[in-house]
């Protein structure tokens, strides 16, 4: 069956009223968390999976997916009224957003970014069914030592660039591969890390992890930090693009989806890199009125950094769903949301359960659809959303995170591990190591032990056996690149700095 048809299936399953009904309330969700700073789509859905435990999968899913393209336009909010990103995606918008709010123009940069995310996340959302179901074809190839190689680049890659250095990256990799040891070794039937604790046996529940490291780590941090000083926000109207506006913002919203969407789906490539791009190139081909409003106020640098957001969002989908590798915390999150449900993404997963993957496909055109109602005429009540009091707002949070995991299994020994977990996310914050590569190794180091034990079993215990493969070779010097790119960066970024100094005039 070819993707068209597939996607139609999805779009029966995708419509029916409940799960209509999920799309509304995750859409709905992300934007009110996406305009919160400090909380965004990770955290609502790290906080949301014990919720959902009881929801059919396909329903849980398409919310899940309403929450991860609301909080991306969500985050444009707060940098345009606030020019304080919600997300770390959105700090471009910021540059543009605020200025042009400041000039009484807060309107049309909320229009533009809504309108951008909506033509963005709609062909973005084209190209993933058209791009996961050939990158399934290739991945059905894949060996143990295939599989193993691309856990790695997993690691390097979201090591190296979610991190200000690799050292932090690497540190914060190694502690989620220590959580994920925990339990009983599935070959050897020998307890490891446990201290005894019976309730440890079968390992951390990674929806402990996810809320722990996540939501609970995050409040704490951003609870901590909080000013007693309420924030300034400024007013807004009711969201519209005049004709002018429209001319000067449909060329940035398609440059920006075409930079968005490959580089969502390149390992570590997220969101930032695209819009960080986007606002280069608008700036640089900027004429006229456009180059005279850059520093004050351009409206292209507010479509095109917005759209390459969102696109980047549905190039994210393209690796999580076709080989299970996340490549930004959210996809990380909703791989353990995955595995809640017993499921694991790749090759196998749009052959067992092709409603459920099709089904999510075909709710993001219609959540796509629904931020576009929600946002323009909503624009000024989300802008209201901003002066809740935040002690309430966070403490709500600790609140929900210890019901939820509670919620599990019953167990005390599980909100022990939940407060020590966000102690550790609090930590991890305080001293700058990014929380993103803990829980991709906490979830991506069994499955890398799996396939590493594997392959060294088929190759009779012969190391080699882990480069016999081209798409294994390749892999793992694609991950050597990604772990050695910063530093030769920072290598250049000296002597560059060195000729600089020898260059410049004795004073």
């Amino acid at each position: 069956m070819d993707s068209f048809q597939l996607l139609l299936d999805g779009f029966a399953s995708a419509l029916t009223p409940i799960n209509l009904l999920y799309a509304l309330v995750g859409v709905t969700l992300g934007t009110l968390v996406g305009v919160l700073p400090g909380i965004g789509p990770a955290m609502t859905v790290a906080l949301l999976l014990p919720v959902t435990f009881t929801v059919p999968p396909a329903s849980a899913f398409i919310m899940f997916a309403g929450i991860y393209y609301g909080g991306m336009y969500g985050g444009s909010t707060t940098s345009i009224l606030l020019n304080t990103p919600g997300e770390s995606s959105s700090m471009i918008t910021a540059l543009e957003g605020n200025k042009m709010a400041k000039r009484g123009r807060a309107a049309q940069a909320l229009a533009t970014a809504a309108i951008g995310s909506f033509v963005a996340g709609t062909l973005a959302t084209g190209l993933l069914v058209v791009a996961a179901p050939a990158v399934v074809a290739f991945a059905i190839a894949f060996g143990p030592e295939d599989y193993f190689a691309l856990a790695i680049l997993a690691f390097t890659a979201v090591s190296s660039v979610l991190s200000r250095s690799v050292v932090r990256g690497l540190a914060s990799l190694g502690f989620g591969l220590a959580i994920g040891l925990v339990g009983i070794d599935q070959q050897t039937g020998q307890a490891r890390l446990t201290l005894g604790i019976p309730q440890l046996f079968d390992g951390i529940d990674v929806v402990i992890v996810a809320v722990g490291l996540f939501a609970l780590g995050e409040a704490l941090y951003v609870a901590s930090r909080l000013r007693h000083v309420p924030p300034e926000v400024i007013p807004v109207g009711r969201a519209y693009l005049g004709r002018a506006d429209w001319a000067r913002s449909w060329k940035p919203w398609l440059r920006g989806t075409a930079l968005g969407f490959p580089f969502g789906a390149l390992p570590g490539g997220g969101a930032e890199i695209p819009t960080f791009l986007s606002y280069a190139a608008e700036k640089k081909l900027a004429r006229g009125v456009a180059r005279e409003e850059y520093g004050k106020g351009a409206i292209e640098g507010v479509a095109g950094p917005e759209a390459a957001n969102n696109a980047s969002a549905a190039g994210t989908l393209v690796p999580l769903l076709s080989l299970g590798l996340p490549t930004s915390a959210t996809a990380a999150i909703l791989l353990a949301a995955f595995q809640q449900y017993g499921l694991q993404p790749g090759p196998q997963l749009f052959d067992h359960n092709p409603a459920l993957v099709w089904g999510m496909i075909a709710s993001l055109f219609v959540g796509n659809a629904m931020l576009l109602v929600l946002n323009l005429p909503l624009a000024p009540l989300w802008a209201k959303v901003l002066h809740v009091p935040r002690p309430y707002l966070y403490a709500g949070i600790v609140m929900f995170a210890a019901l939820g995991v509670y919620a599990l299994n019953a167990s005390a020994v599980d909100l022990i591990v939940l407060f020590v977990l966000g102690l550790l996310g609090w930590a991890m914050r305080r001293f700058g190591l990014p929380v993103a590569p803990a829980v991709i190794g906490m979830i991506l180091g069994p499955m890398a032990e799996i396939q590493l034990r594997r392959a060294l079993a088929i190759g009779a215990g012969d190391v080699s056996v882990l480069v016999k493969s081209p798409i294994a070779v390749v892999l793992l010097l694609l991950s050597a690149l990604a772990l050695l790119t910063p530093v030769f960066r920072k290598l250049l970024a000296r002597r560059r700095d060195g000729r600089v100094t020898s260059g410049s005039p004795a004073e």
